[in-house]
């Protein structure tokens, strides 16, 4: 039995609009709106969907660099006591309210605080999507990369510049680079000074926010066969966040598809191409060009555009622009379904269409 190594109960996401004279709060931005997903140890889960549906923002909150609205992220707990934890919460009694308060504490990280959450800090990390931006331009790759050590005080002073040396090269890249600023480096080097940063506390699980999309192709397929290498040499869990599927395909165990701030399917890589069951998955495949002139296929164009996620639509979210859309998609929320393949789908027709 495969062991999660994060579980997310109904995690929320809002951002405050204000407006007035007195910038009261009247109405949120719902950037992630109750997602439910475990992440297995050791895994690669790809997270794919349009640009503003969710996919940076959940990734953040799971690593506390937000904090949640609502909802629960265990890391690293018994399925046993989380279920346990569950039940609790879901009950009326006022002991077992008072003990599944005790027990978020220890076990729901967005409760997390001072040591505890500083603990948490060496088991999570994030590779940035632009490494231009997420460098300091004014200190030397020496001092980059042991920052996570120097600051989480993991390391003796005499030790820093072995390990930075043996972290710089597990990625490609020596001595002699050690000593330069960011900006000397090209656009593939600086991601690959990232992840020697990354990796610079012996993390768990990894989030990799579009780490490729500002690189060529050519240094794309290098960078990800470091990622796939170093996952490999180090048991580390991923979740690459990206818009492009085939990057997903290649580096994912599974597929989770994002739209509006919710999860509509997710599914084994392989089973996710071959048989999409969600409409938005199945428009989103039909977008992938295929290298051959005489090869036709039917391109699935969505109508309108995605809708503003303060005043997102009442039951399925993706109703405005389904083509399959009917008055129950309108109603009623469509809730997770598995099918014979495996697949999880949020979709009322999926067996329809």
């Amino acid at each position: 039995m495969k062991q999660h190594l994060i579980d997310i109960r109904q995690l929320k996401k809002y951002y405050a609009v204000r407006g007035g004279v007195f910038r009261r709060h009247i109405a949120d931005v719902k950037a992630v709106d109750g997602v439910d997903m475990k992440i297995e140890k050791g895994e690669c889960l790809g997270l794919v969907g349009e640009s503003g549906c969710g996919k940076t923002t959940l990734g953040k909150t799971i690593l506390r660099l937000h904090d949640s609205t609502a909802g629960r992220i265990y890391m690293e707990q018994p399925q046993e006591k989380i279920e346990e934890l569950e039940q609790l919460l879901g009950g009326s009694l006022s002991d077992g309210r008072q003990r599944a308060a005790s027990m978020l504490k220890t076990m729901d990280i967005t409760k997390f605080r001072g040591k505890r959450l500083l603990d948490l800090r060496q088991k999570v990390q994030i590779v940035f999507q632009d490494p231009s931006n997420s460098l300091s331009p004014r200190m030397l790759v020496k001092h980059i990369v042991a920052e996570p050590l120097v600051s989480q005080r993991l390391i003796k002073a005499n030790e820093i510049e072995g390990r930075v040396l043996e972290l710089l090269e597990k990625v490609g890249l020596g001595k002699t680079h050690m000593m330069r600023y960011p900006h000397e480096f090209s656009g593939g080097q600086r991601q690959r000074i990232a992840i020697a940063r990354a990796l610079a506390t012996n993390p768990q699980f990894i989030m990799m926010d579009e780490p490729t999309s500002a690189l060529d192709v050519s240094v794309q397929a290098q960078i990800l066969n470091l990622l796939k290498k170093l996952q490999s040499d180090f048991d580390l869990t991923y979740l690459f966040v990206t818009h492009h599927l085939l990057v997903v395909k290649y580096t994912s165990e599974r597929i989770a598809v994002m739209y509006l701030g919710k999860i509509v399917e997710l599914s084994e890589t392989q089973e996710l191409f071959a048989k999409p069951l969600h409409p938005y998955t199945k428009a989103l495949l039909s977008a992938i060009p295929i290298p051959d002139p005489d090869t036709g296929r039917e391109r699935i164009i969505l109508t309108g555009d995605v809708p503003n996620p303060v005043n997102p639509p009442r039951a399925c979210r993706f109703h405005p622009r389904c083509p399959y859309a009917e008055d129950i998609c309108r109603e009623v929320e469509p809730q997770f379904e598995e099918a014979a393949t495996g697949h999880v789908v949020a979709c009322h027709r999926w067996k329809e269409i």
